[in-house]
Order: structure tokens, then sequence, then C-alpha cells
């Protein structure tokens, strides 16, 4: 599907509700460019235990972004999907990691980690075109985003989603690890200070406990339609 007149689309939600794999099925049919935020709190908090800087090193944290983080994104040439770069490394592996999952929501909750990121998304969506998803995209980044989506889904099945995620990469962790690391993470995401996950005013809640992946898809297109 190509349309001639470009919006932004922001999709927000809780973990494990599928925003990537949306996002991404997305910009793919909507020939938009892809922008998967939260890999890059993922390689913040990469490098932070990379380098042993403990979260409450606020001056060590603000030394990194301003002169030792370099986040961009690639595409495998064989798999066709997106990569990450962390100076100059592809850290998209290990940035899934159980390590990182288990910090991740911590590190952005530092202000000044969300500034320095929030202000390169912006970025990227000057000209338009772009499918992101997040925390805090239809509230903070694009809150004049044309299109506001809010994914959710139903605890258990999030958790049965991550699990089986996780065996096919071949991380080991059980059903209650998986399940105890998700309800963590929503908990931090919605009671941080700084951003806190929650629902744009004129965001669409989504619900896909029971949707599949296609059924998502056509539903999203129907309301870019509608807006196009």
């Amino acid at each position: 599907m190509l349309m001639t007149k470009k919006i932004i689309i922001t999709i927000d939600g809780f973990s494990s509700c599928g925003k990537s794999t949306l996002a991404k099925d997305l910009a793919k049919k909507l020939n938009y460019r892809y922008i998967d935020t939260g890999a890059m709190y993922r390689a913040v908090t990469l490098y932070l235990l990379r380098k042993g800087i403990a979260l409450s090193d606020l001056e060590a944290i603000d030394k990194a972004l301003a002169s030792e983080i370099k986040i961009d994104f690639d595409y495998d040439k064989i798999t066709g999907k997106q990569i990450t770069i962390l100076n100059d490394e592809n850290v998209e592996s290990e940035i899934r990691s159980p390590a990182v999952a288990d910090q991740v929501s911590a590190v952005s909750a530092i202000k000044n980690v969300r500034v320095f990121l929030v202000k390169q998304q912006q970025a990227l969506g000057l000209e338009k075109g772009i499918v992101m998803d997040g925390r805090d995209i239809g509230t903070v980044v694009f809150p004049q985003a044309e299109l506001k989506l809010f994914l959710t889904a139903d605890e258990q099945i999030r958790a049965q989603r991550r699990f089986a995620e996780l065996q096919g990469n071949g991380i080991v962790l059980s059903l209650e690890e998986v399940l105890s690391n998700l309800q963590k993470r929503d908990y931090m995401d919605s009671n941080r200070e700084e951003s806190p996950l929650r629902k744009a005013d004129d965001a669409i809640v989504l619900d896909n406990s029971h949707l599949t992946q296609e059924e998502q898809v056509n539903w999203v297109l129907t309301q870019v339609e509608s807006l196009i």
C-alpha cells in the first residue's frame, strides 16, 4: 500500500503487546520508516552495563550520553530486518538479553536519558512517513501525531508471547520468571516520574489479546485510510 500523503503513526503500550511487530508490518505496508525506540533505550542500557556505570551515577551517565554513545539503525541484507548499531557494533541480539530487559525500565526512567533519546526520535520524524513504537511516543515524542495507538493485551497472554520469543532465541527462562519481569516492567513504566506510560487522550486503544497479526494490521490500515 503506497499513499502520497505521509503521516506519523505512534504505537504505545505495555511490554510484549507486539508493538514492534505491528509497527514493522505497518511500515512495510505503507512504505514508511520504522523506528524502534525501545531498542534505543536498550542500547543505552547495554552500554551502561558493559561499562559498569551505576544508575545512580548521573554524572557518568551524562558524560556517556554527551560523547560516548552513538546509536544508529541498519538493515540485515540477508534477513531484511532492522538491526541496532551501538558505536558501530551490531548489538541487536545482545540488547534482547534478560540482563538488559531487567534494567531497561530503570534506565528509561532517568530524565537525561529520555531527553537525549527523545530529541533523536523527534529529529527522525521531521519529514513524517514514520511508524514509531514505545512508551511515550504519542504523549511526549509526537503529541501532534495524526494517528496514535495504544496497545494492550491480557497479562498471561503477553507473558506466553514473550516466553515463546525467548525460547526461539535460545534464552532459557521459566514462564514464571518471564511473567515476573513483565509485571516489574509494567509497574516501573507506569509509575516512573519522567514520561510515564499512559494512553494519550486522543489515542485509539487496541486490545490484541485474541487478534491475529493480520487482523491487527488490517484494522490499523483502515484507520490510516480514514485519515488519508
